[in-house]
């Protein structure tokens, strides 16, 4: 874990947590069923290592408090907690919802939010679509997703949620060039950026999307570009 967190440009200090978090995702498995990895040290790579490798990207896109990003983020189909859970400790001064409409899973979330003392983690067991529209001002700065669908199904999902600022993130593996071509007509992507998982050699690429710009001229050549050259 520290190698992995030295190598990514985190601070040590989030070992601790972080593997207080894989010991619950350990024990639970077997009752809640979260994920197919069942071995602790494939779950660090697969899951924690692959979650923290958005952590120093996103946060340079946050705002910030004190030096410290902070805002309103969403973490759609949270699942297990990931990556939600990760960035909820990585930014303790960011307001983090988890939104999980399978039951079980959204309980073993509030099992995490008790057990890790997340003061900075709320939980809606819902599906996304259902949540309430936000008020006025209060869209979230960020919105991301891992493994939840395709980048349309995404965009349609938090049409509702995101305001003009907010940044939209979808953690994919090869960059989906026939995915972002099938974004609907009111969403630009913004840049792919290449993610390196430590331990990890599979190729992993964050997508960034923001809502309210028709210019899908635009957006082509940004997926262009992306996979053309994916370390722009």
């Amino acid at each position: 874990m520290l190698s992995g967190l030295d190598s990514l440009g985190l601070d040590a200090g989030l070992a601790s947590p972080l593997l207080d978090y894989l010991a619950l995702l350990v024990k639970w498995n077997g009752v809640y069923n979260l994920t197919a990895v069942r071995e602790p040290v494939e779950m660090l790579r697969q899951h924690l290592l692959d979650s923290l490798s958005i952590v120093v990207p996103l946060a340079a896109r946050l705002p910030r408090r004190d030096g410290a990003p902070c805002g309103r983020v969403v973490d759609v189909g949270s699942g297990a907690g990931l990556p939600g859970i990760v960035l909820a400790l990585a930014w303790p001064q960011a307001q983090v919802l988890l939104v999980e409409p399978i039951g079980k899973k959204a309980a073993f979330l509030r099992q995490c939010q008790a057990e890790l003392a997340l003061t900075n983690v709320s939980v809606a067991a819902s599906r996304v679509e259902d949540l309430p529209e936000p008020a006025p001002g209060q869209a979230p700065d960020l919105v991301v997703c891992r493994a939840f669908a395709s980048l349309a199904d995404f965009a349609a999902a938090i049409a509702r949620l995101a305001g003009p600022a907010t940044l939209a993130a979808a953690m994919k593996g090869a960059v989906p060039g026939d995915e972002i071509a099938a974004l609907p007509a009111g969403w630009s992507v913004t840049d792919v950026l290449p993610l390196r998982v430590p331990q990890l050699e599979a190729a992993r690429h964050l997508v960034l999307m923001q809502h309210g710009i028709d210019e899908r001229a635009d957006r082509d050549g940004h997926s262009r570009a992306g996979m053309d050259n994916p370390a722009q």
